[in-house]
């Protein structure tokens, strides 16, 4: 367990709302409670910010995020955690926010189908439709995401990279699950920790029915890593993904890829959450906006 007051508090509040057990609950359930915790970590939107619901694709929901300042032509492209079974453009509606005035940046974040309704490769699609929409307007993108969110980041970037696709100029891993060996490692040093179980990640593992050797679903599968775009992958140290993260930055730091990784070491998973009442989790934002805003050219 972590020791800063700050991110324990944040665990206890967030289990008032999301209990430990939440995944042997109904999807309607989960997803009620998952709205609720979010909801309860909303914040203030930054000064200036404006926002835009539309549809990319002619089908896939979306939410444009423009600051008061802007200080580049290439925008960030959003991709929410929640397991590929909750979330939405309102649960992670304030992070996205804060992280495009943070970096100066446009923001584009997307609400791709889940699952179980909608199991492999339907998220995954979604996501990639957007990316390639976004890249036929002519400006480059920085592909973000958290948890499942960060998956699914790695993923279309690895996808883009495999079909000649250009303007990627950048991505953004955020604890994210990237398929690693469930009976090793972080998977099992922190099979309990708080906030995400590895029974948990097996669970979504499950619900998501993706391929096993697919490496667009799992990125470490991948054979090659090579000729990828500079990356920024942060880890908290109390997750069962944390070498997922920490595995990935290694091998694309071995094939010449420029990464910067940081480990958060009082972190939890979904620390993002706690920025503004944890230090650590505080810092870890201000390293990721400052990260974001290296690969965009405004730093």
């Amino acid at each position: 367990m972590p020791t800063e007051p700050g991110i324990l508090a944040f665990h206890e509040r967030c289990e008032a709302f999301y209990p430990a057990d939440a995944v042997n609950a109904s999807i309607e359930q989960q997803r009620q409670w998952y709205d609720a915790l979010c909801a309860e970590f909303d914040a203030p939107s930054p000064a200036g910010l404006t926002r835009q619901d539309e549809r990319l694709a002619g089908r896939i929901p979306v939410r444009r995020y423009r600051p008061a300042e802007v200080a580049t032509e290439t925008r960030i492209f959003y991709i929410h955690g929640g397991g590929f079974v909750v979330g939405s453009l309102d649960s992670h509606d304030a992070i996205c926010a804060e992280l495009a005035h943070g970096a100066r940046a446009e923001l584009v974040s997307v609400d791709y189908r889940l699952a179980p309704e909608h199991v492999w490769p339907a998220a995954f699609d979604d996501c990639y439709d957007v990316l390639r929409s976004l890249l036929a307007g002519g400006r480059p993108l920085v592909v973000a995401g958290d948890s499942a969110g960060g998956n699914l980041a790695a993923g279309v970037v690895l996808k883009a990279k495999t079909e000649g696709l250009s303007g990627v100029v950048g991505q953004v891993l955020i604890y994210p699950a990237l398929g690693g060996d469930l009976v090793n490692g972080s998977y099992v040093e922190m099979a309990e920790a708080p906030g995400l179980a590895t029974a948990d990640v097996a669970y979504y593992r499950e619900v998501l029915k993706a391929p096993a050797d697919n490496p667009f679903a799992h990125p470490l599968k991948a054979s090659d890593l090579s000729a990828l775009p500079p990356a920024y992958i942060t880890a908290a140290n109390f997750d069962p993904l944390r070498d997922d993260a920490r595995n990935y930055a290694a091998r694309l730091a071995q094939t010449g890829v420029d990464v910067t990784y940081r480990e958060e070491p009082q972190m939890i998973h979904a620390w993002l959450r706690a920025r503004h009442m944890s230090p650590g989790a505080e810092q870890g934002f201000r390293h990721l906006v400052h990260g974001v805003a290296r690969l965009l050219g405004t730093r």
